[in-house]
């Protein structure tokens, strides 16, 4: 019982769809930018009924309905959506639970922004391996913070990518199919204020004249600083935390069969193909998505199964990057 492992993924989409065409029209740059270097050929944005824990309830049912499982049989829900959801001040994971009918579990909520699916994947297995009552947990949410971007803002255009939709996995202890071996996270607080929205918490207080200012939009509060120092370390902790994880599951960078990586501009997405020495074919480049926090990791799983990249024995990793400044990675052993 010292193994713990994927039963199965599920994902949500809205039908709705953002262009890079419209993009490119809103902020006022040129198409091919949108598709050539922010890599954005199209995304999913809300429609009127795809709030964030509603998304990620229809895909733990997909997951569910995947696994042939009776929701009875879970016994922990985490969830791992955004903060920006139905209600403030709301614990979304025992709403989660409810709809999805996991009445013999219990619930709470993670956060760490786009790297929640991660660090949430070692916690789960973290608390299963300790704690005998804890057999299996699904790990569900949605994702919409495309409802923070303005287009007209030049401060943010590294998250025009920004969509929504949701996501969930399910994981098992004992189980030794698509095990989840180790994990590495890295976070870096000096980071923790370039990235906010200015307007809605203590500091700041809604008001009318925030409101009308577009002040509950995402900012950069220092774009020039946040560049330089992000450059600096950014792509070298994202890679350090794919060859730990690696390293301590007992593989190196070249026993990568297959690398779930966030929506990123496209030059990033291969400069870190390139420095770990794994072949363009051996990940999906999400263009056709754009970013949906964290849940990039498990549609690219998906889209992977789908796509037949996957296959018994194949090397896994899951990597993601959030604001904050947070970098994270799991090392999954495909197949039994």
């Amino acid at each position: 019982m010292n193994t713990v492992g994927i039963v199965s993924t599920g994902i949500y989409l809205p039908k709705q769809r953002m262009t890079s065409k419209e993009i490119a029209t809103q902020a006022g740059i040129p198409l091919d930018v949108v598709e050539k270097k922010m890599g954005i050929k199209e995304k999913p944005i809300p429609g009127k009924n795809d709030h964030t824990v509603e998304m990620g309830t229809r895909a733990a049912k997909e997951t569910i309905k995947k696994a042939r499982m009776d929701p009875k049989e879970i016994d922990l829900v985490m969830y791992i959506g955004e903060e920006h959801k139905e209600y403030p001040l709301w614990t979304a994971g025992i709403k989660l639970q409810h709809d999805i009918g996991a009445v013999n579990a219990w619930a709470f909520d993670t956060a760490l922004r786009c790297g929640t699916t991660i660090m949430a994947m070692k916690v789960a297995k973290d608390m299963m391996l300790q704690d005998p009552a804890i057999n299996t947990v699904l790990l569900a949410g949605g994702y919409r913070n495309v409802d923070f971007i303005n287009y007209k803002n030049p401060r943010t255009r590294f998250m025009y990518n920004l969509g929504a939709g949701g996501g969930a996995i399910l994981l098992q202890k004992g189980r030794t199919e698509n095990q989840l071996l180790e994990s590495h996270l890295m976070t870096d607080g000096s980071f923790s204020e370039d990235v906010v929205v200015t307007t809605g918490g203590t500091k700041n207080p809604i008001s009318k004249e925030n409101l009308d200012a577009g002040m509950y939009q995402l900012d950069v509060q220092d774009p020039s600083g946040m560049k330089e120092r992000l450059e600096q370390k950014s792509m070298k902790n994202f890679i350090t935390c794919i060859e730990q994880a690696l390293q301590k599951s007992g593989y190196t960078k070249t026993d990568i069969d297959y690398i779930a990586m966030l929506h990123m501009k496209r030059s990033a997405h291969h400069y870190v193909l390139e420095k770990l020495g794994v072949d363009a074919s051996k990940s999906i480049y999400l263009e056709e998505y754009g970013h949906i926090g964290q849940i990039d990791q498990i549609l690219s799983l998906e889209l992977a199964e789908q796509q037949g990249k996957l296959k018994r024995g194949d090397v896994v990793v899951l990597v993601s990057a959030g604001i904050g400044y947070a970098w994270g990675a799991n090392v999954v052993k495909w197949g039994s």
